[in-house]
């Protein structure tokens, strides 16, 4: 193996052999067994997917109670933090439940970019990546692309190269798929009730985060394409399985509880006028008319007609 040991070794040879599963024994491209990959990685976290939807909906019935505290304990900040991490015990809420998902996708990420370097393209270079290495004493592994030594052998759709940097024209189609995919994600992941600048911070962090990933092999950006459109599918679904994260009546619009989650309920009720019991009428007798006022006196004309 050309690849040092590292804390990923384990995860990256789990990853190989799946990668490898796919494309030997199923018969996917090397572009298609990535995806594989990261449907599979994303199914394994389903669990803890949902789960930490329930935590996101249990902490917006929450938000009024916390907007009451924050509002009480303002000038002490210490005592703020008491009794909101109080009112979680209380109500069996783990804040840093939501953050466990995304948590768990970083050591993924992160092994997939060593297998492209250098495990991956063993894989898929084969013995032409041995023999060129054996001829050529200054190249690396890292640094030597499949496309130099086995033309063609990573290309997948339009990349001709899952295990180099894309350039070009390539490089801005990933881009735009990778920013518009990611914002969609992040759309569906930030709760109504969420503060401002949280919501335009994850708003923000696709365009920060071109500047590193164009450095990054054209595979780690199929993979990371892919688990957003599975983000923006699996929030759809869950969403309509289990209901909005919001707070009570902040899913439909209004507060008041007269609409639902789609904007729609009964109309109110129209306030009924008071009857006046008809023996009060009969007594009172015939209503009386308001008295006319005295006709008006036409003006005489004066001059002669035309």
């Amino acid at each position: 193996m050309f690849i040092s040991a590292n804390i990923f070794q384990p995860l990256i040879d789990i990853f190989d052999h799946i990668i490898q599963f796919f494309h030997d024994s199923v018969g996917l491209s090397w572009g298609f067994s990535i995806i594989a990959l990261t449907v599979v990685v994303r199914l394994v976290l389903l669990p803890l997917t949902v789960k930490q939807y329930h935590n996101m909906q249990a902490m917006q019935k929450l938000s009024p109670q916390m907007k009451a505290l924050q509002n009480r304990y303002k000038d002490d900040k210490q005592r703020q933090q008491q009794e909101i991490m109080k009112l979680y015990r209380e109500n069996k809420v783990n804040p840093f439940s939501s953050c466990l998902p995304l948590v768990l996708q970083l050591p993924v990420f992160i092994s997939l970019f060593y297998m492209l370097r250098k495990d991956l393209k063993l894989d898929i270079c084969g013995d032409q990546m041995a023999r060129y290495l054996a001829t050529h004493p200054h190249a690396t592994l890292s640094g030597t692309a499949c496309n130099t030594v086995a033309p063609g052998s990573a290309k997948f759709g339009f990349i001709p190269d899952l295990t180099a940097s894309a350039t070009g024209w390539v490089l801005a189609v990933l881009i735009v798929l990778y920013i518009t995919s990611q914002l969609g994600s992040s759309l569906l992941m930030t709760s109504s009730t969420m503060e401002p600048t949280q919501r335009y911070l994850m708003l923000a962090l696709p365009f920060v985060f071109v500047l590193f990933v164009i450095r990054f092999p054209a595979g780690l950006l199929v993979y990371w394409i892919t688990t957003n459109v599975w983000t923006i599918g699996q929030q759809y679904v869950i969403r309509r399985k289990l209901g909005p994260t919001g707070p009570p009546g902040d899913a439909g619009g209004g507060g008041d509880g007269t609409s639902g989650a789609n904007g729609s309920g009964p109309p109110p009720a129209p306030a009924k006028k008071d009857k006046v019991p008809a023996a009060a009428v009969a007594a009172a007798g015939p209503a009386r008319s308001a008295p006319r006022p005295p006709p008006r006196k036409k003006k005489k004309r004066s001059g002669r007609r035309r």
